[in-house]
């Protein structure tokens, strides 16, 4: 647990980033993406080493290309919906033409391609989406609050009460007592951000914190699906105590879309 608090007030500074915003907010979510799915296909690269079938072998050129291309649309013409759209097509597309390739290859390999530009790449995107939002980006700290605090008092609420599975056969130790005590994290961290610094939008602030609450954990169980099924513990060692890119921005890349899309739907609907 030491090693695990200590890992977390490291990256602390990591939050200047999401201050100071603009290029270096998508910067680092451009390196997030990228290095989240350099750890995901290698763990891929090392279960298809175990399998007697050889796995599914995803293609890095492809993701790199295709989170080059993402980012290139977001700095040159982010007003272009339609370039997203057309990004998203040529995504799958070129993910699909992979199993045409030279080699013996396998239907795996095109969707843990897609999978992984959409789940790590996509995903994380949002985070700059939120921040550049023109009336919300402020919305941008609730990903983190969300993402964080239901992770940091699920933690603690479940190594203090935890007495009852939540999820033994895809996470053991969670329990359902630490899920709840990341709710209700996420709920007062997302309501004392909006009473503080948004209290025209402190509801919104409090409905965010509880979809948080709720994503945030799902996006953790996600990961540690995906984990399971290819015979790891952890994506990588980048950050002691937690492993790697992955295994600490799991929960944000679920917490990131959610706040973003309830942004662009939800609130102007009751301005």
């Amino acid at each position: 647990m030491k090693q695990r608090i200590i890992s977390s007030l490291i990256m602390l500074p990591l939050l200047a980033v999401v201050f100071v915003g603009g290029r270096p907010l998508l910067a680092a979510c451009f390196l997030i993406g990228v290095l989240g799915m350099r750890e995901f296909f290698r763990a891929f690269a090392r279960a298809a080493a175990r399998a007697k079938d050889g796995g599914a072998r995803p293609s890095h050129a492809i993701a790199y290309a295709a989170a080059v291309g993402l980012y290139c649309i977001e700095l040159f013409a982010p007003q272009r919906d339609a370039l997203r759209m057309l990004w998203l097509f040529l995504t799958a597309a070129l993910s699909f033409l992979h199993l045409f390739g030279p080699g013996k290859r396998r239907l795996a390999d095109g969707m843990a391609t897609l999978t992984g530009i959409v789940y790590i790449c996509f995903f994380s995107y949002h985070v700059a989406l939120v921040e550049q939002l023109p009336r919300y980006g402020r919305m941008v700290w609730l990903i983190f609050l969300a993402a964080f605090g239901t992770d940091i008092l699920a933690f603690f609420t479940g190594r203090a009460l935890g007495r009852h599975k939540l999820c033994p056969a895809i996470s053991p130790k969670k329990t359902v007592e630490g899920a709840a005590g990341g709710f209700v994290g996420s709920v007062l961290l997302c309501g004392a951000f909006g009473y503080l610094f948004m209290p025209a939008l402190l509801a919104h602030c409090l409905i965010l914190g509880a979809i948080g609450g709720v994503v945030s954990q799902l996006g953790d169980l996600t990961a540690s699906v995906f984990k399971r099924n290819l015979g790891i513990k952890d994506y990588g060692g980048l950050i002691p105590g937690h492993g790697g890119i992955l295994d600490r921005f799991d929960s944000v890349l679920f917490a990131a879309p959610s706040v973003y899309y309830y942004t662009v739907l939800v609130i102007p609907m009751t301005a």
